[in-house]
């Protein structure tokens, strides 16, 4: 298999504008890729969709699940959800704060709550050398992002 592969990158019929295809087509697949993860800007942190699904009993609501894993030292920049959300630590401990309010850190097992006024002013893991993983539930406008970077 290898082989035959070597055997038909070196053709003719691999050519030079075939590689720029694939070239522009990876860009533009790793462009998309990036634009879905809201948290792309932000320092060592991943975003991984979990479910959306449409709350009927409330017209234009959704309900839309995460798990957000914050690295090392990871960061999220200011930004806010326009949506209630609803934090679960799964592991390691975060620092968590919204503006006008106190910072808190929060270790495996305890939550907190943003409503959709409030502007998220801290996220951080709370530790510099281990990860920290939280599953996070927004009760959001159907359609809307998960977050809006905030100035």
């Amino acid at each position: 298999m290898t082989q035959h592969l070597d055997d038909f990158q070196q053709s003719p019929v691999w050519s030079d504008a075939m590689k720029r295809v694939l070239f522009i087509v990876t860009i533009l697949a790793m462009s998309c890729l990036m634009m879905a993860s809201p948290a792309v800007a932000a320092a060592d942190v991943s975003v991984k969709p979990l479910l959306t699904e449409p709350l009927p009993e409330y017209p234009g609501k959704e309900v839309e699940m995460i798990v957000v894993e914050y690295g090392p030292g990871g960061a999220d920049p200011i930004h806010r959800h326009d949506a209630h959300g609803f934090i679960y630590v799964l592991e390691g401990s975060i620092v968590m704060g919204v503006k006008g309010g106190k910072e808190v850190t929060l270790k495996e097992g305890e939550t907190f709550h943003e409503s959709p006024d409030d502007i998220h002013t801290v996220g951080r893991n709370a530790s510099k050398t281990k990860p920290a993983r939280f599953l996070v539930f927004l009760i959001k406008k159907q359609g809307a992002p998960i977050l809006t970077p905030v100035k």
